[in-house]
């Protein structure tokens, strides 16, 4: 059985020019496979690429980045073994947003947890498949709370819009993927747009300032910046960053990374916001020792 690709990413990562803090943190990455070893789900709407565990520590090490949080993607499906093999031999390095289902029994819970699981994602992105089972997503949520877990939102522009009351009902840390995938060409008065500023002003609401290679008209991605610096200024200390390498399903412009973590002196402007953003938040949400 065959599924439609991706474009794979630009492994030739070049040294960026800033200088990221020690400890800095990339808080969403993924690891694809290999297939062979960890395959891809049946019901995925595309197989990317091989891009394992290996692969993601050379980009890091150019990158100068030496944590991550390994986020589950659609493409495995709720098979979170990739992911989990590659926390287990991080030392310590890695933290992971599993997906699960309400088949998931408490003892699968307990092992994603002591395994190094600390987030849940729910996908709404039509592309990837559309919305969950509301209820069940209800269901699932209830459940992982005792373990401290946070959820984590993979939504487009209009899933804002639609599912803003129901985001709001859940009294946990709710994190935000690629800034809500609201597009640059739409402006910072969209709609979209300052409901995701309304949701920052609580203090459960997190966001990753990623993405930039998604909202962005063409690289080098600069109008990406105002959006994150609004939510930056909104709660810096809950901003995260990431790489989403290996970038699946970028349609035209596959980043290097490099010029990605050379967005962040341009989205927070000073030394201290750089640090919170890479080190401190990640840290305090992931549980990373100092």
């Amino acid at each position: 059985m065959t599924k439609p690709s991706c474009m794979p990413p630009d492994n030739n990562t070049r040294t960026p020019r800033f200088v990221a803090p020690a400890n800095a943190c990339d808080a969403h990455c993924h690891v694809f496979g290999p297939h062979a070893q960890f395959p891809y789900a049946e019901t995925a709407t595309y197989w990317p690429p091989d891009a394992g565990k290996d692969t993601l520590k050379r980009v890091h090490d150019t990158l100068g980045i030496s944590r991550a949080v390994l986020v589950q993607a659609s493409c495995h499906g709720r098979d979170n073994r990739a992911m989990m093999d590659a926390i287990a031999t991080s030392n310590g390095a890695y933290r992971g947003v599993c997906m699960a289902d309400d088949t998931f029994t408490d003892n699968d819970f307990q092992d994603l947890h002591e395994g190094g699981v600390r987030g849940i994602r729910f996908n709404f992105v039509t592309h990837l498949g559309g919305a969950p089972n509301l209820e069940m997503m209800e269901r699932v949520l209830n459940r992982v709370k005792p373990f401290g877990w946070h959820l984590v939102i993979h939504v487009n522009a209009e899933d804002i819009i639609r599912y803003e009351a129901f985001f709001n009902r859940f009294d946990m840390d709710i994190v935000v993927d690629h800034m809500g995938r609201v597009p640059t060409s739409e402006g910072v008065g969209q709609k979209a747009y300052q409901i995701l500023l309304d949701f920052m002003q609580r203090d459960n609401w997190w966001v990753k300032v990623c993405g930039s290679e998604r909202i962005a008209i063409a690289p080098p991605f600069y109008d990406a910046v105002p959006y994150a610096q609004g939510l930056v200024e909104v709660a810096p200390d809950r901003i995260l960053w990431g790489t989403d390498y290996p970038h699946p399903n970028i349609k035209k412009h596959m980043p290097n990374d490099a010029d990605l973590l050379d967005l962040v002196p341009l989205i927070a402007r000073d030394e201290a916001t750089q640090k919170k953003i890479l080190v401190d938040n990640p840290a305090r949400l992931y549980g990373f020792d100092e």
